[in-house]
């Protein structure tokens, strides 16, 4: 029943660009705090950025800021992460969730996220 599902990873060479979708279902995203954190091998996950749904408003990692925007459909209860200029430190698995984070129905508060190699 809760369920987030992160698409549109893949493999990219350096400036290139990619744009991700996070589809919720069981649960929304309004009024709350939609986050995008990254995990590249090796390392512990990291802020990307977020998105507070009522109004808007938008915060980058100063690593993605001016490379990275977020969106959102309210129609679709769905959050995107356009990302352009593309580097080979932005490979990682990404992922969302909300704030406060939701447990989804796999008993983890992240879902399996969608790879995005970038190369040089």
């Amino acid at each position: 029943q809760v369920r987030l599902v992160e698409s549109g990873g893949g493999l990219v060479q350096a400036g290139g660009s990619l744009r991700l979708s996070c589809t919720a279902s069981g649960l929304t995203f309004d009024p709350y705090i939609v986050h995008w954190f990254r995990q590249p091998p090796g390392k512990e996950r990291e802020f990307v950025g977020n998105m507070n749904w009522s109004g808007g408003k938008t915060v980058y990692a100063e690593s993605v800021e001016g490379r990275f925007t977020i969106s959102r459909d309210n129609a679709q209860n769905a959050v995107y992460l356009q990302m352009d200029s593309l580097k080979p430190e932005d490979t990682a698995v990404y992922f969302c969730n909300r704030k406060p984070p939701v447990k989804l129905n796999s008993g983890e508060y992240w879902a399996q996220g969608t790879q995005v190699t970038v190369s040089a």
